[in-house]
């Protein structure tokens, strides 16, 4: 069993900044791909990005440029730097983790519960 606890969400004006943070723990053997998605009302779930345990990243071009992805292997972590918010990034932003659980060696795909982010205009 793997879980995930996320933190860092609230309501920031237009242009501000946000970290989000995200721990993984449980039974785990290995972490292979970190990222955050997120879901804004009415609308389906997106990714907004991922990183690998090599530190490759992945951006949804809306947000590259003004957010970051970074993780941290030996807490089992991972980050998302947002700054220059728009309006338009306001959303639950979920994390989630896939690898591979001590347990039979099997894989996982675990998510968090989710955190609210809302930027004013």
């Amino acid at each position: 069993q793997v879980q995930l606890v996320e933190s860092g969400g609230g309501l920031v004006q237009a242009g501000g900044s946000l970290r989000l943070s995200c721990g993984a723990s449980g039974s785990i053997f290995r972490i292979n791909t970190m990222g955050w998605y997120r879901q804004a009302p009415g609308k389906q779930r997106e990714l907004v990005a991922a990183i690998s345990s090599g530190d490759t990243t992945n951006y949804a071009d809306s947000v590259k440029g003004r957010f970051t992805i970074s993780r941290d292997n030996a807490k089992n972590t991972v980050y998302l730097e947002m700054n220059s918010l728009k309006p338009e990034d306001t959303a639950v932003y979920y994390c989630n983790a896939r690898g591979i659980v001590l347990i039979g060696y099997r894989p996982f795909d675990a998510w968090g519960q989710g955190t609210l982010v809302t930027v004013s205009s």
